[in-house]
Formats: structure tokens, C-alpha cells, sequence
């Protein structure tokens, strides 16, 4: 009798709407090449305790139109583990898997191209992440929900904002890039915007803040989460098994400075979690299930170790050495073209 091929299907880090497409694109290629599908709980934590499941045509048809994951999911380093990667090994082995698909940001894109280097196992990688810093690729899934989430909500602050003659800060996701608060921030027609990229204006920020509240009675900002003002603000907060420190708060501080130069009221919001939750828009279901069912035909032709990325209009595979501890920063070009959005 023929051995039973095994592929395995992780989801890991924050969970983001197109996690469930994703997954549904591994299980159809998968099966239409003659795989078991492997579902693995919780990311790598799912691998190291070898919580799995036996995926069905009827959990991933019933999941595509879903946020979250089906999966779950989890911030579990195996190499922040004593004897993790040993384990993630020898579990890899024992499952029987054929191969595996890891369907992550930079640091579950980052064990899986370190397990690749240093066991060679056969994993490709699909890019995840709301804060689209995932390098060598121009698609991450969850992104363009997310936007369509953050702008929302920046166009209904405006309504209430104009009805009392405040200022109101929006604070997004963006630990490393501030993609997502730039592209709110001029889809929405926002009055300013702080990126971690760009060390802040203050005279520039509060200048534009009173212009706004001058010209039309009032004023939205929106800060992404990992812009500093001051570097205080980061000690003793606590860290993750990848060493990120737990953000949140800047819009916060934003507001009260604001608040305490202008004079006047200034309220804040913080998203948070919000922005990850909801069914995924049409992008997030159709690209990731194509980035998917690409990487699982790669791996089925032998083609390990790499990213289905998404470059110039095509899905290609990407080394996922490249993406191991790097990001993707907004180009200083694309902050100064939509500065003038800004500035002045």
C-alpha cells in the first residue's frame, strides 16, 4: 500500500481576515495532488505539543467567508524554547508530514525559514500581516480589510469631531511601518499622521492641528502604534517570545500633548484588536488563496524553502531567507509624496 502523504497547514502570529481563504487554497491543491491535510493548532505551539486535525471540504468551505482562523493561532517560538526546535523536528517527523505550509508574518515566516536552514524540512511560507511589513512581497493578506476598517472608522471620528468642534486622534496597528496608518490616513482625508518611520514634527503637527480646527472647526490625527515620541515610553513594558514590545498608547499621548498645546478638548481611540476581527473583503479571499495553492504545488514539485509572493502582478516564489528578521518600511519617497497631504 501506498504511504498516506501528510501536509501540514500552520497559521501563526496576530490572526488577520484571509487566514481562512489561505488555508482553503492549501486544502484544495493539497487534496487535488493526493494529500492528507494537517491542520496544526495555535501555530508553532500546535507543532511542538502535536495539536492537530484532520482537515474537510466542509471546515474550509465554511470558514472563506470568515475573519480569524479556524487554526487558531499563537506567538510560540520554538527557538525561544529549551529544546524547541528539536522538538518541532522530531514532531515534524512523527506527524508523518510531507510537508509544510506556514502562514505567518515576519517572525512565523522567521521559524519557518529557520527550521528550513537548519533541518531542511520541506515548508513554504505564506505572507500575513495587517501592518503589510512582510519584505520581497507587494500583498499581505489582511491588509486591505484592515484599511477598510481604519478608514471607516477615521470618516465616522470626522462626523462627530465636526459636530463638537474637537480634535480626535486615531491610533492603528504598525508596530515597524506605518503603511496602514499613511493609507488611512489619506484615504480618509485625515489632517495629519505620525509614522514610525518619520521622527514627528511637533511645531509641524500642532501648526496643522490649529490650521484645521481654524479653517473647518475641527481636526482628526492618526498615529500608528509604533511611533515613539519619547523613548521613556518604552521601558518596562513587557516583550513577546519574539522580543516585540507590547505596543499601544501613542495615540494617547498624542492627544494629551495636543490637549495641553492647543488648549481645547482632544479625545483618542485606540482600535486595538478591532482591526484583525471581520469577514475579509474580496482581495483578502482571492489572492491568498492563489498565493496558497501556488505554494503547495511548489513544495509538491519540490521547491522548498520560499515565500509565494506577491511581485509585479504575479505570484513567485521568494526565498524565505530574505524575510528572516527583516521588514518592510514605507519608502521615504512615498512619505514625502503623500505629505503634502501634510505638510505646510
Amino acid at each position: 500500500m501506498d504511504k498516506i502523504k501528510r501536509l501540514g497547514v500552520l497559521t501563526g502570529g496576530g490572526d488577520a481576515p484571509g487566514l481562512n481563504p489561505a488555508i482553503r487554497g492549501v486544502f484544495y491543491k493539497a487534496v487535488e495532488l493526493g494529500y492528507e491535510v494537517i491542520g496544526i493548532k495555535d501555530g508553532w505551539k500546535g507543532l511542538l505539543e502535536k495539536e492537530t486535525i484532520v482537515l474537510s471540504k466542509a471546515d474550509v468551505d465554511g470558514a472563506l467567508a470568515k475573519g480569524g482562523t479556524i487554526l487558531g493561532s499563537s506567538r510560540t517560538n520554538p527557538y525561544k524554547r529549551e529544546g524547541g526546535k528539536e522538538v518541532a523536528y522530531e514532531n515534524f517527523k512523527e506527524l508523518g508530514l510531507s510537508g509544510l505550509i506556514a502562514i505567518g508574518g515576519e517572525d512565523t515566516l522567521g521559524v519557518a525559514g529557520q527550521l528550513v536552514r537548519d533541518y531542511q524540512l520541506p515548508i513554504n511560507g505564506v505572507p500575513k500581516t495587517i501592518d503589510f511589513d512582510v519584505p520581497e512581497t507587494d500583498f499581505t493578506l489582511g491588509f486591505f480589510t484592515a484599511l477598510e476598517v481604519t478608514t471607516d472608522i477615521l470618516e465616522r471620528l470626522q462626523d462627530t469631531a465636526k459636530s463638537h468642534h474637537r480634535v480626535m486622534v486615531l491610533e492603528v496597528m504598525g508596530r515597524h511601518a506605518g503603511w496602514l496608518g499613511l493609507f488611512t490616513a489619506v484615504a480618509g482625508g485625515a489632517d495629519y499622521v505620525i509614522v514610525p518611520e518619520k521622527k514627528a514634527d511637533i511645531e509641524e503637527l500642532i501648526a496643522k492641528t490649529k490650521r484645521a480646527l481654524s479653517e473647518k472647526g475641527f481636526a482628526v490625527v492618526v498615529v500608528s502604534e509604533g511611533a515613539v515620541l519619547d523613548e521613556s515610553m518604552l521601558k518596562d513594558r513587557p516583550v513577546d517570545e519574539f522580543g516585540h514590545v507590547q505596543l499601544g498608547g501613542m495615540g494617547e499621548v498624542v492627544a494629551q500633548f495636543l490637549e495641553k498645546s492647543l488648549n481645547t478638548e482632544v479625545k483618542c481611540v485606540i482600535l486595538g484588536h478591532a482591526q484583525r476581527g471581520g469577514k475579509p473583503s474580496v482581495i483578502d479571499r482571492i489572492l491568498p488563496q492563489l498565493q496558497a495553492l501556488k505554494a503547495v504545488e511548489w513544495l509538491d514539485k519540490g521547491q522548498t524553502g520560499v515565500l509565494a509572493a506577491y511581485k509585479e502582478g504575479a505570484i513567485k516564489p521568494v526565498d524565505l531567507t530574505l524575510v528572516v528578521g527583516k521588514n518592510r518600511p514605507l519608502p521615504e519617497s512615498l512619505i514625502h509624496d503623500f505629505g503634502v497631504f501634510f505638510r505646510g
